[in-house]
């Protein structure tokens, strides 16, 4: 099934997703990747605040190469999402409700995406450069000293991903391979 959703993810929403399902989002999504996510979580074990908000939010591993003169981001490709899984159960607790990587996730992270109604898209590995033509904007939030890593704002129209895990646990690339492998 094809979905064009709004971000902040609202929750009925995602409850009609399943794996597999194609979507575009459009609105505001953030990015971070493993710097990023240690800076987060430490400021959490200090009982500080968060440098965005999480509650209905969807999170994009990725770290862009350089804006193209007129471009607001360079190449946006996902990074792999599993780096990751140490910090995730505790974000999706938080209200995290989705994230965009690229990969299988750990056990316990399906187990928070069912506990809190979340969603694991994928995006395509390898098509950074097609899919910055979906970000219309990009500015820096946080941690700025991490350069391609800085936690980020992003405005997105249509940018195409796919349901890999659902808030039931049904997970893409283990139906996948039961159902194309003959082996």
């Amino acid at each position: 099934m094809e979905r064009h959703i709004q971000t902040p993810l609202a929750r009925d929403e995602v409850k009609e997703l399943h794996a597999g399902d194609y979507v575009y989002l459009t609105g505001t999504i953030y990015t971070a990747r493993d710097a990023a996510h240690k800076r987060i979580q430490e400021a959490l074990d200090k009982g500080g605040s968060l440098p965005i908000p999480l509650e209905n939010n969807v999170i994009y591993y990725m770290g862009p190469s350089p804006a193209r003169e007129g471009r607001p981001i360079g190449s946006a490709g996902p990074t792999t999402a599993s780096r990751m899984d140490k910090y995730t159960p505790g974000l999706l607790d938080l209200g995290l409700t989705g994230m965009i990587g690229k990969g299988r996730r750990s056990a316990a992270v399906k187990e928070a995406i069912v506990r809190n109604g979340a969603v694991y898209f994928a995006a395509v590995g390898g098509a950074g450069a097609l899919l910055s033509k979906s970000i219309i904007r990009s500015e820096v939030v946080a941690y700025d000293d991490l350069g391609t890593e800085a936690v980020r704002r992003l405005e997105v129209r249509d940018l195409p991903v796919i349901v890999v895990i659902d808030c039931e646990g049904r997970d893409l690339y283990e139906t996948a391979v039961r159902e194309y492998c003959t082996e």
